[in-house]
């Protein structure tokens, strides 16, 4: 297997920070411009998962392992059917550029059906090797909200965001958490997963499909909703608000209808996006962080016990725990920085966290909260 820098045959490529730093390396993917957020993750697996991940639409995801692309990609997945693939988290890169030190453009794994380069090219997605990922983090952990270009030097036209982003996008930079993107990343149309007695009605705000590979394994029959459903037409055991990408206030009336849940008593469990989405319409406020959590190795624990996590994370915002109600407590605070990491209600059935229970990839150490959620709705 080799692994390899720069070289001649590839197009010169920049990257355009908005606090002014450029930097040159050289393009892998497709050559089409490209602008977001500039985020970075610390994982050394599951680059095909996160690259997926609807919650990075919009940014541009700068991975400080070294070995990207070592295993290659699995063989690519149509749509969304059962049994659901592994390896990706949706049917499209969401991510919307990505930066390397290096690349491996030759994978050999027996269940390798393309290089990263090759798969990004597919998908429409440019990227960028050859650069100090080290120092570009760096940069970003010293930027509120630092946002970036990738201009490849005979760029084509514009990445992708869908018909109302795209252009937006292309006029300069682009920051994911000043427009409602929602619709870019959910389902379309209401549609039934799985079978079993048991139903949860799944708010989708950019699920990741091992959410919902999790719940059918569980013996949970899935109705995936639309970001947009009017959920009073919604007849479900359980709710479940995913995790998605964005500000939790542009979320059209989605915390508005959450709240007229929280006075029924039927079992909720928000992750992610889903957390924030379920504190504001709880009564609390959600900030902007420094830089975010982003990576496999985020420890929380458990308030009130001595019991300890290594979570899976990739959210931009945090609730404020001076604003969290009195009939609620916090469920998990993060070991690094104290900051909310899940809540839930004193006296009824509603909890989220911050962090994926379901990993992919990351560490399984919270698998158990959707156990317990799936035992509670089926008891």
């Amino acid at each position: 297997m080799s692994f390899r820098g720069p070289r001649d045959d590839r197009a010169p490529c920049s990257l355009q920070l908005s606090d002014g730093n450029r930097f040159n390396g050289q393009l892998i993917g497709a050559p089409v411009k490209a602008s977001g957020q500039m985020v970075f993750t610390t994982g050394m697996v599951g680059y095909s998962e996160a690259l997926t991940d609807p919650s990075y639409f919009g940014q541009i995801l700068v991975f400080t392992y070294p070995l990207i692309g070592n295993y290659g990609i699995p063989s690519l997945p149509r749509a969304l059917e059962l049994p659901i693939p592994h390896g990706f988290e949706s049917d499209r890169v969401n991510a919307a550029a990505v930066i390397l030190a290096i690349d491996s453009p030759e994978a050999f794994h027996w269940n390798s059906f393309q290089s990263l380069d090759a798969w990004l090219k597919h998908q429409g997605v440019p990227g960028i090797i050859g650069l100090d990922t080290r120092h570009i983090v760096h940069l970003i952990r010293q930027s509120a909200n630092l946002l970036g270009q990738v201009l490849p030097e005979h760029s084509i036209g514009l990445r992708d965001l869908g018909p109302t982003l795209t252009k937006v996008s292309g006029e300069g930079f682009f920051d994911p958490g000043q427009h409602e993107i929602l619709a870019a990343v959910s389902s379309k149309e209401r549609r039934i997963l799985g079978r079993g007695k048991t139903r949860i009605g799944l708010v989708d705000c950019g699920v990741k499909w091992n959410i919902l590979r999790q719940l059918i394994e569980r013996g949970c029959e899935v109705e995936l909703l639309p970001w947009d459903t009017d959920l009073s037409t919604v007849d479900c055991t359980a709710w479940l608000l995913s995790n998605g990408p964005g500000d939790p206030v542009r979320t059209g009336d989605l915390c508005g209808q959450v709240s007229r849940i929280l006075t029924g008593d039927r079992p909720l469990l928000g992750i992610c996006l889903g957390h924030q989405v379920l504190a504001i319409a709880a009564g609390a406020t959600t900030k902007r962080m420094q830089y975010g959590h982003r990576s496999h190795n985020q420890p929380v624990y458990q308030v009130g016990t001595r019991r300890g996590f290594m979570t899976s994370q990739n959210h931009g915002y945090v609730v404020d725990e001076a604003s969290i109600p009195d009939d609620w407590e916090p469920w998990f605070l993060n070991a690094n920085d104290q900051t909310i990491e899940g809540i839930k209600h004193k006296t009824k059935p509603f909890r989220s966290v911050q962090f994926h229970p379901e990993a992919a990839g990351g560490p399984r150490d919270t698998g158990w909260i959707l156990d317990q959620f799936v035992q509670e709705v089926t008891t």
